[in-house]
């Protein structure tokens, strides 16, 4: 019996199924039952019982029906092609512009106010501008995506370069590691947690700003799915396609924390 214990150390498995799943099952299980009690109050109303189709029971049976007829996939798709782009975009501006804030300090300066300026303004704002500047509508919803999403990964990427040790540079220059050199071995080894964890922060602003994005003239999406379920009061369709969309964001938070845990380079304590 010692050796059984001591083998398979059950106050940490006990901690790991407490952790994995324990927590979790009751988190869920009060959002769950505040969710019924929602409904139970909304059907409970005459003003508002033309809503009760937001209550969990109407709301799984139409996401069944959804994932059943394929529906739900032809919805999904078109908003994850959507994200990807602009998150893509986001990455490939937001690095580059953020290790070169990092590594200057006159650039730091001289890009502060305006990049500040530019962060606090609404992504939704630039809707206008964005209808009138893409050809397409996913071109414009593209575009509100990315400039959502670029600054959590430029400001993430500038600070992880400015916490890396100047003689890490000074042991490469001694080297003989050219400019290349420095940013391959040195630099973006050090920072991609930085710019996962950037990213990270990216996707959830990202995931907001798709769903009144796609109110734009498309006819896919999750956005344009909520928009045509409310106008035809299927309102236990939209309370599914809610769930759908936390469903997925929670698996893309899932995939951004694996991503930052993969490249970290620091020691756990």
């Amino acid at each position: 019996m010692r050796w059984h214990t001591r083998t398979f150390r059950w106050p940490a498995v006990r901690a790991f199924l407490l952790s994995t799943v324990a927590y979790p099952t009751a988190g869920i299980a009060v959002l769950l039952a505040l969710w019924w009690l929602g409904g139970w109050a909304i059907a409970s109303n005459d003003d508002v019982v033309a809503f009760a189709g937001f209550a969990p029971a109407p709301a799984f049976a139409a996401l069944a029906d959804m994932v059943a007829s394929g529906e739900v996939w032809g919805t999904i798709f078109p908003s994850l092609y959507r994200i990807g782009m602009g998150l893509l975009w986001a990455f490939l501006i937001g690095v580059p512009v953020g290790v070169a804030i990092g590594l200057s300090a006159a650039l730091r300066e001289v890009t502060h106010v305006p990049f500040q300026f530019l962060r606090m303004i609404s992504p939704l704002a630039w809707m206008p501008i964005a209808v009138l500047a893409f050809a397409t509508w996913d071109g414009a919803i593209v575009f509100l995506i990315a400039v959502a999403a670029v600054w959590p990964v430029l400001f993430s990427t500038a600070q992880g370069v400015r916490r890396i040790d100047p003689l890490w540079f000074k042991v490469a220059r001694n080297l003989g590691a050219d400019g290349w050199q420095m940013l391959r071995r040195v630099i973006m080894p050090a920072i991609g947690q930085d710019i996962f964890a950037g990213l990270r922060l990216a996707v959830g602003v990202a995931w907001i700003v798709l769903v009144p994005a796609e109110y734009l003239g498309v006819t896919s999406g999750l956005g344009y799915a909520i928009n045509d379920a409310r106008d035809t009061l299927e309102y236990d369709t939209l309370a599914a396609i809610v769930v759908v969309i936390g469903i997925i964001g929670f698996l893309l938070d899932g995939m951004c924390v694996s991503l930052i845990k993969h490249f970290s380079w620091r020691q756990a304590d």
